[in-house]
């Protein structure tokens, strides 16, 4: 079985094939390897105001590009001193408040979206700094008739000082009480064992599984 993962996020593509090798036999793919390069279309595809209808969005499109069995995941943190911002502008949260410029990506980005969320949460005191990570991932393609949904999330606190050199995004600002350091932290199994993508595609090998 073949599994297109559709993502141009590295540190996500490396994160889920790891989740999936033990869990379920079958061929985790990216869009590199079936020569799927970048359009400016895919600007567009994660642009709705739920997790659910980006990752449609973008299955739909990959499998359509493919004709593959899809995964797709829409991911953020939702803060709740925030009203749950940045949720679904988790990536692009520093360009929303003009605390990034528009040509920024990659680890610039990331750095930038932290430096943005730290200043939003100037004056909060730590107990009033509760976090969700949220992972919403859809399966489409030839084998199945609707979308199939998963989801995961993981707790955390907002740190100021960021700590750990593993993960991605604002792992090294969301601190876990159950480990006691924050995701970024973490051994990769750690992670995998508490994560919302690690929850999100366990549930996805799961269903794999019994379907193959």
């Amino acid at each position: 079985m073949e599994l297109l993962v559709a993502t141009r996020n590295a540190g996500k593509m490396k994160e889920i094939r790891r989740i999936l090798a033990s869990l379920v036999d079958c061929d985790v793919i990216g869009l590199e390897d079936v020569g799927i390069d970048y359009h400016p279309r895919e600007e567009g595809l994660e642009t709705f105001e739920t997790f659910k209808e980006n990752a449609v969005s973008k299955a739909n499109y990959f499998s359509g590009l493919s004709g593959l069995l899809t995964v797709a995941d829409d991911s953020g943190i939702s803060v709740d001193a925030l009203g749950g911002a940045p949720g679904v502008r988790s990536r692009r949260f520093a360009l929303d408040g003009g605390f990034a410029s528009f040509d920024l990506g990659g680890q610039a980005l990331d750095d930038a979206n932290n430096r943005y969320l730290i200043e939003s949460l100037r004056g909060v005191p730590s107990q009033g700094r509760t976090a969700q990570y949220v992972c919403l991932a859809v399966l489409v393609g030839s084998e199945n008739t609707k979308p199939c949904f998963f989801r995961g999330e993981a707790p955390g606190l907002i740190v100021d000082n960021p700590a750990g050199s593993g993960g991605f995004g604002y792992d090294p600002h969301v601190f876990c009480e159950e480990l006691g350091r924050t995701y970024a932290q973490m051994t990769p199994e750690e992670k995998d064992a508490r994560s919302h993508r690690g929850e999100a595609f366990r549930k996805v090998a799961s269903y794999l599984a019994n379907k193959a």
